[in-house]
């Protein structure tokens, strides 16, 4: 919210509620694209504006929250990594605490913001688990408990041993800010492009869907609170997904007679 705050303030941050108008949110939204925010980003923040407003009417600090417009939610991106690509990532030259992020990532469809303020303390090698909760009452969005796999428990055991500080992913004994510069690095080095941080929890995602996981299971593995959401976004990747629908299709197929 600080954040949305320092894009939403200079536009609303003078106006009454009952000021607010559709146009307003409109402009708002001509003048973010013009600087290259994308539609998605402006959706999340119009709709922190929404979420701030709606809470102060029910807290009686406002008579009434007014209609914040968002533009529409983006297509789901189809843009995903195969596994020779995954490889060619992996093996690409890097820092260690970049490598360590991008592992961290694939196998626990984590978000960048998650593996960044993941500490020690919630990395639990005897259970074999990682709690990417903040704590009870932190960021929880696209947040769960997952386990840890072979690949992750031997990277992670190799970075407790080197560990300077609390964080999972550290660089010089602190915590790291971001990893935009050295992320953008390594995909440059594995000749990859137009990858982000986010496309790597999709490709988790997809890979766990195309491999037969049901779609209740990927839900949970990704934090989401309605399974709903998740077959809207990854249903079409499930090998099974309309095939039952394909096959009742089946005109001019060749009956045996008997």
């Amino acid at each position: 919210m600080g954040d949305t705050g320092k894009a939403i303030l200079p536009t609303f941050g003078a106006l009454i509620p009952e000021q607010i108008k559709v146009q307003d949110c409109r402009d708002y939204t001509d003048e973010r694209r013009k600087i290259g925010r994308k539609d998605g980003t402006i959706r999340t923040e119009l709709g922190h504006l929404r979420t701030c407003l709606r809470w102060a009417a029910e807290n009686r600090m406002i008579e009434f929250a007014p209609s914040i417009e968002r533009p529409a939610m983006p297509a789901p991106k189809d843009r995903y990594l195969t596994r020779a690509e995954i490889d060619r990532l992996l093996a690409a030259d890097c820092e260690h605490h970049i490598r360590l992020a991008i592992l961290l990532m694939l196998t626990t469809a984590a978000r960048v913001g998650a593996v960044l303020e993941l500490t020690w303390d919630r990395v639990d090698m005897v259970r074999g688990q990682i709690n990417l909760r903040v704590d009870g009452l932190g960021p929880r969005k696209g947040r769960a408990v997952v386990p840890i796999n072979g690949t992750l428990r031997a990277a992670l055991t190799t970075a407790k041993e080197r560990a300077m500080s609390e964080y999972v992913v550290e660089y010089a004994g602190a915590k790291i800010g971001s990893i935009k510069k050295g992320f953008h690095t390594a995909c440059e080095n594995a000749k990859l492009k137009g990858i982000t941080p986010h496309v790597l929890r999709h490709t988790a995602a997809v890979h766990m869907v195309e491999a037969g996981i049901p779609i209740a299971e990927v839900a949970q593995f990704l934090g989401h609170s309605n399974p709903t959401v998740t077959y809207s976004t990854y249903g079409r990747f499930s090998p099974d997904h309309l095939r039952k629908a394909a096959e009742v299709l089946e005109f001019g197929k060749v009956r045996q007679v008997r």
